[in-house]
C-alpha cells in the first residue's frame, strides 16, 4: 500500500465491513452539530498536520477504541468534503474482524454504534444521505 500524499484536506472517514455489515455510529444530538442524531461511519476532522491515515485511525480509536495498522485500509479515495465541498477529504475502506468487534469500547463521541447491513444503512431514514455514494464506492470495491 502506498502512503497517501497529504496535501490540503479537511478530514477522513472510512467504511469498515464485517461481511456485508458496515460499522456505524449514531452522531450526538447537539445543537449546531451537522447531521445531529444521524447514523455515520467512523472518522472526522483533521488535527494539526496529521496525514489522512493518521487522521482516520485516530478517530477510529477515539470513537471505537480500536487501534488498527494503516495496512488495514485497503481502498482510498480523495473526494470533495461533504461538509465543505471546496475542500478535499479522504475516504477509506477496510475490513474488521470478529475479535475487533468484540474489542470495541465506544468512546464519548456519539450516542450508539451498530453493525448495519449495508443496504439497511443506505435505506435508513437517519443515515447521512451525502455519505451514501461513498459507502457505495467502498461496498463495490470490497464486497
Amino acid at each position: 500500500m502506498t502512503k497517501p500524499t497529504v496535501g490540503d484536506f479537511i478530514g477522513a472517514k472510512a467504511a469498515f465491513f464485517h461481511g456485508t455489515r458496515l460499522l456505524t455510529l449514531q452522531r450526538d444530538d447537539l445543537p449546531g452539530l451537522p447531521w445531529a442524531g444521524h447514523w455515520d461511519v467512523p472518522g472526522g476532522g483533521r488535527e494539526g498536520d496529521e496525514g489522512p491515515e493518521d487522521c482516520l485511525l485516530r478517530e477510529l480509536n477515539e470513537e471505537f477504541g480500536l487501534r488498527l495498522p494503516p495496512d488495514r485500509l485497503v481502498a482510498r479515495w480523495v473526494l470533495p468534503s461533504i461538509s465543505n465541498p471546496s475542500r478535499r477529504a479522504w475516504f477509506f475502506a477496510g475490513h474488521i474482524t470478529e475479535a475487533e468487534i468484540a474489542a470495541i469500547r465506544f468512546g464519548d463521541e456519539g450516542q450508539a454504534w451498530a453493525l448495519m447491513e449495508v443496504e439497511a444503512y443506505l435505506a435508513h431514514p437517519m443515515s447521512i444521505r451525502e455519505m451514501h455514494g461513498r459507502v457505495g464506492l467502498a461496498r463495490d470495491a470490497l464486497l
